[in-house]
């Protein structure tokens, strides 16, 4: 059974299940992983009640007042299929649900899990600095 928490009580490196950031060439070390979760304005965590150990996650940045945005949904590749980022996903929205912006992007062939969700298409610009894939070496 899945269970959903919005805090990182009891969270260390040791209880993040392998698996996140499945593809990325760089992905960040567990150390920044949880620098990621921690300096997030909102994140919800879903853990295996079994092992103890989250499988997956989304994150949100946000001014508290008008603007958020939600950088990072990931759920391990043994956990996917089983409705734990929709149900992330709807938390998050539902968490964020006073603010007027709520903004992500996401790749087209993704787009049609958001719109199930309530989001709509729009368009964006970026930024993408893949030398700093893995996480920023100097944190400001």
């Amino acid at each position: 059974m899945i269970q959903y928490q919005d805090h990182l009580r009891d969270i260390t490196e040791a209880s993040l299940a392998e698996g996140f950031f499945d593809g990325w060439p760089n992905p960040p070390s567990y150390a920044v992983f949880m620098q990621i979760l921690r300096n997030a304005s909102s994140c919800i965590l879903a853990k295996d009640e079994q092992t103890g150990k989250v499988v997956g996650f989304i994150t949100a940045l946000s001014d508290g007042v008008l603007t958020a945005y939600i950088p990072l949904l990931e759920v391990v590749p043994a956990y996917q299929k089983q409705g734990i980022g929709q149900e992330l996903t709807r938390r998050m929205i539902e968490k964020l649900k006073g603010i007027y912006m709520v903004d992500l992007l996401c790749d087209p062939d993704l787009q049609p899990f958001y719109e199930k969700l309530g989001m709509r298409k729009a368009q964006g610009m970026l930024i993408r600095n893949y030398e700093h894939q893995s996480g920023r070496t100097h944190p400001q």
